[in-house]
């Protein structure tokens, strides 16, 4: 009877016409209150509502199929179920020989693709000898200064059978140059090559900094690798057009999205103005997404992505599938990751992956637990590699192709993310384009108003980020992480580079390097082709930086704006705000003066999501704020808060070079009489960094996920003279 109960149930079968609907019945448990309650506004101007069902299904979704433009549901017919996406874990640091047999682990671990990061020194075109990258050689990436490097870094591991993606925008054409020219001594040929150069310099203008040439240079040097990628390296990826960054620093999902396929017009018709049939090069460009916490928007956002781009190029002109095919790597968000609970990253780390692999990412890189504080050690690198072969190989997930497909709450939300997406494109394009949009500082200022909000949201715990604003431990244990010595490493790189100048011919380098600054000069030629030739001839990174800098009229100096009032509304009648305000003002009034801070940027690291967040949070509080240049020097930093007659500069660092360049710093204003200055430092900074920046002088450290109120407090006491215990960390005294 049981069996045949089974038999007859009709699943499909309509409810009884007396049966109530489910907003009588919502009503009933919501005891009266209105079932609109429960919908949610996102950031991005979504409203999210509480039950999606067959007539919010957009028009049109039954039809679509994988493999098929406009690819919504995926760019290949059988996806993971054919083959399974790419297990490329992005890594570098130190030397080219450390990160080379990192490599070679992870390779024989069960990695599929590699992914290099460079050193900060590198990215923004200059040798580990140089004097204003004292500080970051070898840090948060490898340090490459010749072919010699790049050979070492690929040691042992066949060119010409693995993919290899390089996340390099800045230095773009010695690096890639320096890549062709080792796999050729290799033996191996640039049309075997596979792999993808990021190559995208208009998001480098937004949020990362890594630039080094004023926008119009930077789109030539683009447009000059599309097309000799096109001609020589049919098999490589010119670009990787990426929002990743963008949602690091800030940016709202549809801004992400939006901003992204922006930029990815722009390259068109940087390459198409070059003459380049866009079938021709098209099929060649990539995208790179971030995949943060906001699981089922980030896989609307992929699904949204690909059914945009394929319009996007019809309207270019394009008729061959391949050129309206977004293909995209992603990786797990790394502002998602906290140093508070950092076994908490781990399961984050999961959730994210999922949803890339949801959304039909080509290729993944997932996260180490310990990234908010350091670099990878080997065993954190190893759970987040494994989080990858699970899921391929436990969860079932690659069975069948966009298992989400037909979800009535994801197809609905695909098309209000991309509608959003829509309108934001549509204010770049009447901006003039990226380019354009950029020069005017339009997306810059869009997404440093998110960030501010989103961390206001969090201070206010309107954000719920467990372990820090929210079910906190109140005792963590210590983890392990990587550390590395940068003067050794720089040592290192020296010693080569000097032994490479030594045995190198001069006259023919120089010919080479000449020939390069008269083509950027000019507009004439091909400067990827060119510093191919002057690669061969052994210049290094920064002679091939240094001599198109010198062509184009030097480098490019972004100037600074502050978003103010963003953080104020967020917090508009809340107590302790409104008490810390007054408390400001009650300084100002009895000294006669406003408190007034430089927030400073040191050594090459370009990441200014955090200090252009508490500029911004700090000046709605009631200090006369200043931000440096980016880029400062110890020196510079000094000398502009001298002048400024500043109370405190505090220093914003991402990238670890805070050991080597803020002691540098407290000396340079010793030796500028300006000892009254106090320092305090913020950012990615190990607890076990704090002991010997507290011995070197510094007033106090804020560590990731310190309340914006809480540092204003802090800092507002040491401006008015109260000595703390400068050995207790902030947040061990307010557990204490």
């Amino acid at each position: 009877m049981g069996d045949k109960a089974a038999t007859d149930l009709d699943l499909n079968a309509a409810p009884a016409s007396d049966a109530p609907s489910w907003d009588e019945i919502a009503k009933k448990e919501l005891k009266g209150r209105d079932v609109l309650d429960l919908s949610t506004k996102t950031p991005d101007g979504l409203t999210i509502k509480p039950l999606y069902g067959p007539e919010d299904l957009p028009e049109g979704v039954g039809e679509a199929l994988p493999g098929v433009a406009p690819f919504m549901r995926g760019p290949r017919a059988t996806m993971y179920a054919g083959q399974p996406w790419t297990i490329r874990q992005y890594a570098g640091f130190s030397t080219a020989e450390e990160s080379n047999a990192f490599y070679r682990r992870n390779l024989a671990a069960g990695q599929k693709g590699l992914s290099v990061a460079f050193d900060l020194a590198t990215h923004r075109g200059y040798d580990s000898d140089h004097p204003r990258v004292a500080g970051d050689v070898g840090k948060a990436g490898v340090a490459i200064d010749s072919v010699e490097d790049m050979k070492i870094l690929f040691d042992e591991i066949p060119l010409d059978q693995m993919s290899v993606s390089m996340t390099m925008n800045g230095a773009v054409i010695p690096t890639l140059a320096m890549f062709i020219v080792a796999a050729e001594e290799q033996g191996v040929e640039k049309k075997k090559l596979t792999g993808t150069i990021q190559n995208d310099i208009l998001k480098e203008f937004m949020v990362r900094n890594t630039y080094i040439y004023p926008p119009e240079p930077s789109m030539r040097i683009v447009a000059d690798i599309i097309a000799y990628t096109a001609a020589e390296m049919p098999k490589f990826n010119s670009i990787s057009i990426s929002g990743y960054h963008m949602q690091e620093a800030g940016a709202t999902t549809a801004q992400e999205l939006a901003y992204t396929l922006a930029d990815g017009m722009e390259y068109v018709r940087a390459a198409m103005a070059r003459g380049l049939d866009v079938d021709k090069f098209a099929p060649r460009l990539s995208f790179f997404f971030c995949i943060g916490m906001d699981f089922f928007k980030e896989v609307a956002k992929l699904r949204a992505a690909r059914m945009l781009w394929a319009k996007i190029m019809e309207d270019f002109g394009a008729t061959d599938d391949r050129s309206k095919m977004l293909r995209t790597h992603c990786q797990t968000s790394g502002v998602s990751l906290t140093e508070q609970d950092p076994y908490n990253n781990i399961v984050r780390t999961a959730y994210e992956a999922l949803s890339a692999v949801l959304g039909g990412t080509q290729s993944l890189h997932t996260n180490g637990f310990d990234e908010a504080i350091a670099l990878p050690t080997d065993f954190s690198a190893r759970i987040a590699r494994n989080t990858q072969l699970i899921l391929q190989h436990e969860t079932g997930v690659t069975r069948t192709v966009d298992p989400l497909g037909g979800s009535y709450y994801v197809e609905a939300l695909t098309k209000d993310l991309a509608d959003k997406a829509l309108e934001l494109i549509e204010e770049i394009e009447q901006a003039g384009g990226m380019t354009k949009a950029v020069e005017a500082g339009i997306p810059k200022s869009r997404i440093e108003e998110s960030a501010a909000a989103r961390q206001a949201r969090i201070d206010r715990g309107e954000d719920v980020v467990v372990g820090v604003n929210r079910y906190r431990l109140e005792n963590e244990d210590a983890i392990d992480f990587l550390v590395v010595d940068t003067e050794d490493v720089r040592k290192s790189q020296i010693k080569r580079l000097k032994k490479v100048r030594e045995t190198r011919s001069k006259s023919e380098c120089e010919a080479a390097l000449s020939k390069l600054e008269d083509l950027a000069r000019s507009g004439e030629g091909n400067l990827l082709e060119a510093a191919v030739e002057a690669a061969r001839k052994r210049a290094s990174l920064g002679e091939i930086s240094t001599a198109m800098e010198q062509g184009f009229g030097g480098r490019h100096v972004a100037t600074h704006t502050l978003n103010k009032g963003v953080y104020a509304d967020a917090y508009h009648g809340d107590p302790e705000y409104d008490v810390l305000k007054k408390r400001i003002a009650e300084h100002v009034e009895t000294t006669g003066k406003t408190p007034r801070v430089l927030v400073a940027k040191l050594g090459q690291d370009g990441h200014d999501r955090g200090a252009k967040v508490i500029a911004s949070a700090f000046s709605d509080l009631g200090f006369d704020v200043e931000l440096s240049d980016l880029f400062a020097t110890p020196q510079d930093a000094a000398k502009r808060a001298s002048e400024l007659g500043v109370d405190v500069v505090g220093v914003s660092t991402l990238a670890a070079g805070h050991l080597t360049l803020v002691p540098q710093l407290i000396e340079e204003l010793k030796t500028i009489g300006k000892e009254d200055i106090q320092v305090v430092c913020g950012g990615v900074i190990p607890a076990r960094d704090y002991e010997p920046l507290f011995e070197a002088g510094v007033a106090e450290v804020f560590g990731p996920g310190t309340n914006v109120l809480d540092a204003g407090r802090s800092l507002l006491g040491i401006i008015q003279g109260e000595r703390r215990n400068t050995r207790v960390p902030l947040r061990e005294q307010k557990k204490a």
